[in-house]
């Protein structure tokens, strides 16, 4: 490697470079980005991680409803501290690609049908229990339970049989899947003693932290499980703590205070004065994650798929996008896909604003008086300026949006999924069945536009177990298009993950699955001297 690449990847590993940076100069100096992203990686498992002290985390994200049930899991604090505590049986890298975790070997039947998987050795609980196939069986029993009200559910009930045989699982699915490995990486599936049938609230897992202090909505606290079988790669704080700052305003104080060692949701208009921060860093990621307003398609006056289209065309999306985030992401479409998905189809036609279009189909659909539009700072960064222009955007077209600000406590519990027309985030998934599994297929615990349709679950289900790739790219622009078109989902933008940590942070690697890493920035990242 030359001295000028591995100059750039460790530039990228410290935080001195993007990762977008990074791969356009490699690019320049004509190296793939396959080899790229394996040197950049290789590069940081080559800097020496430092054990020790205690890092800490102040999220947005949090409330006190929040519960340790991984099946429950919605919002940035409950998921970055499942991250802490639980494992899957295997997990979807920075590059889209499967680990192993819990699993160390899979395999699958030519037809995508029955999946076997061999289960790690030596890995004990945080009770002190050794993990068994059991173990992992019970818990995706429990998650096909539609009595836990599990967002996996999806899913899991697509499982014919689950058993152990040995020291594998073994997995039988109604149809064909040939994503079943990144469906099983899903991380509400936390495997948990007894698969969280005794106590799924416990949050006893085999991650490398175990939690000591659990106070929703205020502050969480774990630390290292001394037996936890990968401690080489993570856990390599001695605690980690997560304090809970809904306010932007707070949160990025907490940072330059140096209360904290790393935040999530930097608003993008304050960017550029963050970066000028001694001591911080931004770490700006493009990712799947999108922003979007819901309105439920079985609920007056949504129900008209002529005042959805209205409300559709009313939207500004360019405007978002440079007002909002700065320039910090891309124009939606109405539908969860972004170019980057496998099988992603970019010919459908982009939906601009068009006062005209929205007044015609809003005069059609016979609705008068104002429209319920309710948000919340913690929606998603912005997202209270984002009504507003929403309103404006809307009134061109004879559209009177009423905006009702909602408290942040709560928020998650009392609005979001529950609330008729509201505003939430997506963090997006590994693959495209994911994302319609959860939130779009009839049955899904999380469809919070309620988008009840039989011919739409029947382009995804056959999507899932269609083996050929030219047949299901298809079925999935079929499904996106109808989306589009008569959902009650509104995607004015997709969103890149701006996060910031103190340059005391070692060991942070860019992550397009999510927020923080993916989740991982405490269980991978370590605080220099």
């Amino acid at each position: 490697m030359s001295r000028e690449l591995e100059f750039l990847s460790r530039s990228v590993v410290s935080g001195r470079l993007s990762r977008r940076d990074f791969l356009g100069r490699a690019a320049a100096l004509g190296v793939t980005a396959t080899f790229a992203n394996s040197l950049l990686a290789g590069v940081a498992h080559a800097q020496a991680p430092v054990k020790g002290g205690v890092l800490k985390a102040g999220l947005v994200g949090g409330e006190s409803t929040n519960s340790l049930d991984p099946g429950t899991w919605s919002s940035q604090v409950p998921y970055t501290l499942g991250r802490c505590w639980g494992e899957q049986l295997l997990e979807v890298s920075p590059a889209g690609e499967i680990e192993y975790r819990l699993a160390e070997e899979y395999g699958a039947s030519d037809d995508a049908k029955t999946w076997t998987f061999k289960i790690r050795k030596g890995v004990t609980f945080h009770n002190g229990k050794e993990l068994t196939p059991a173990d992992i069986v019970a818990t995706l029993e429990r998650h096909g339970d539609a009595e836990s009200k599990s967002a996996a559910l999806p899913f899991v009930q697509e499982f014919d049989t689950i058993k152990a045989d040995g020291d594998t699982v073994v997995i039988t699915l109604k149809e064909p899947n040939a994503d079943l490995p990144y469906v099983v990486g899903d991380y509400h599936l936390m495997i948990q003693p007894n698969g969280g049938k005794d106590n799924p609230t416990e949050g006893v897992g085999t991650g490398p932290y175990k939690v000591v202090v659990n106070e929703p909505g205020v502050r969480h606290v774990a630390e290292r499980h001394e037996g936890y079988w990968g401690s080489d790669e993570r856990g390599h704080a001695d605690q980690i703590e997560i304090v809970v700052i809904n306010d932007s305003t707070a949160r990025t104080s907490a940072l330059q205070g140096g209360q904290v060692h790393m935040i999530n949701r930097i608003e993008p208009k304050i960017v550029e004065l963050v970066k000028r921060v001694p001591g911080v860093r931004i770490r700006n990621v493009p990712g799947k994650g999108h922003y979007v307003f819901i309105a439920h398609c079985n609920t007056a006056p949504f129900d008209n798929n002529d005042l959805r289209l209205a409300l559709k065309y009313a939207v500004d999306r360019e405007e978002m996008v440079q007002k909002i985030l700065g320039g910090y992401g891309t124009v939606g479409n109405d539908t969860p896909m972004i170019k980057g998905y496998p099988l992603f189809d970019d010919d459908i036609e982009q939906r601009v604003y068009d006062a005209e279009k929205a007044a015609f189909h809003y005069k059609k659909s016979g609705h008068s008086g104002p429209v319920l539009l309710r948000t919340s700072d913690v929606a998603f960064p912005g997202a209270v300026d984002a009504a507003q222009l929403y309103q404006q955007s809307a009134a061109k077209a004879g559209i009177t949006i009423e905006v009702k600000r909602e408290p942040g406590d709560g928020y998650w519990s009392e609005v979001w999924n529950k609330q008729p027309f509201s505003m939430s985030y997506w963090t997006g998934r590994p693959t495209q069945d994911q994302v319609y599994s959860i939130a779009y297929l009839s049955k899904a615990e999380w469809n919070d536009t309620r988008f009840f349709r039989d011919d739409f679950d029947k382009l995804i289900l056959s999507a899932r177990s269609e083996l050929d790739e030219a047949k299901r790219k298809a079925l999935y622009r079929q499904a996106a298009v109808l989306l589009r078109d008569e959902g009650g989902v509104i995607v004015p933008m997709f969103n890149n993950y701006i996060d910031a940590t103190s340059d005391k942070v070692g060991g942070w690697v860019d992550d397009p699955n999510g927020e923080l890493m993916g989740g991982h920035a405490l269980t991978k990242c370590w605080l220099n001297a």
